[in-house]
């Protein structure tokens, strides 16, 4: 029992962080959104359009709740995500030790599209790149997409990474996000646990429907961790007249000097490619 409360604490304090409130900047109105005759935020107002015709996707977005944090699935039928073996037997073992494995527990960072679930970032649209800024619990961090026409790098000429490798590219109003080159045996999901490989390719796509809404479109596509691709989309919501605030989590690393847990059993890696079924 007492382990049971050692690991619920962690799981608790690790990924269930408090809310950040926002302060930096009071009384600050965000220049350029069409406005109601009471002076707020007409939200529901079309999206305007860069110099080049296509949608503006700047401002500060987050979901507004932990809901896709803890599953990326929610919502979808179960038969539409298939683990493999290797990813089940992983998956299965961080959920039988109550998530403490979760490197988001020990201040490290959230993967793609783990990073866009929970918590706010800005959306800076530039030639050449789009710039996503995270209001990380764990750190600011950022994300470049590239949209000067450079293909996707091969995962065997790069070092795996965290956020992966970016390009981006306009279909119609859809800004299209493609990432590769992630670290092996990471966590696309808190509660669910689920894992990714290093074959893991994330296409992300953004369409803003409104001034304050805007809709992300996920496919997972990682042949050793799921016995097919799959798709969830994610319902964004604008945060007018507010700004980023810095985050980090020099505080947890306090609390984990002082917590008993039992060490993680190794994963294994993920297998070959030639060996795995799907």
């Amino acid at each position: 029992m007492r382990l049971q409360r050692i690991l619920l604490a962690i799981t608790l304090a690790g990924v269930i962080t408090p809310a950040v409130t926002y302060a930096q900047w009071p009384d600050m109105k965000t220049s350029g959104i069409p406005r109601l005759p009471d002076g707020k935020p007409d939200l529901a107002a079309p999206p305007a359009r860069t110099a080049d015709g296509h949608p503006d996707l700047s401002g500060v977005w987050d979901v507004g709740n932990s809901t896709y944090f803890h599953d990326l699935a929610n919502g979808l039928k179960p038969d539409e995500v298939q683990l493999t073996p290797w990813a089940a037997a992983i998956q299965k073992q961080r959920r039988d030790r109550n998530h403490v494995d979760d490197p988001y527990g020990y201040c490290l960072p959230l993967g793609v599209p783990r990073i866009d679930t929970r918590s706010p970032f800005r959306i800076l649209q530039m030639p050449g790149f789009t710039v996503f800024l995270h209001e990380s619990f764990v750190g600011m961090m950022f994300r470049q997409v590239f949209t000067d026409g450079r293909p996707l790098p091969k995962t065997s000429d790069v070092e795996p990474t965290w956020l992966g490798y970016s390009v981006g590219r306009w279909e119609g109003d859809t800004f299209v996000v493609e990432s590769t080159g992630f670290r092996d045996r990471g966590w696309l999901s808190a509660n669910m646990a689920y894992p990714n490989s290093d074959a893991l390719h994330v296409i992300e796509r953004f369409r803003r429907t409104s001034v304050g809404h805007m809709e992300l479109i996920v496919t997972i596509d990682d042949p050793k961790a799921f016995v097919k691709p799959w798709t969830n989309t994610i319902p964004l919501k604008l945060n007018p007249d507010t700004e980023l605030i810095e985050a980090f989590c020099d505080n947890q690393m306090l609390r984990l000097e002082h917590w008993s847990i039992p060490p993680m059993p190794p994963e294994p890696p993920s297998p070959a490619l030639k060996e795995q079924k799907r």
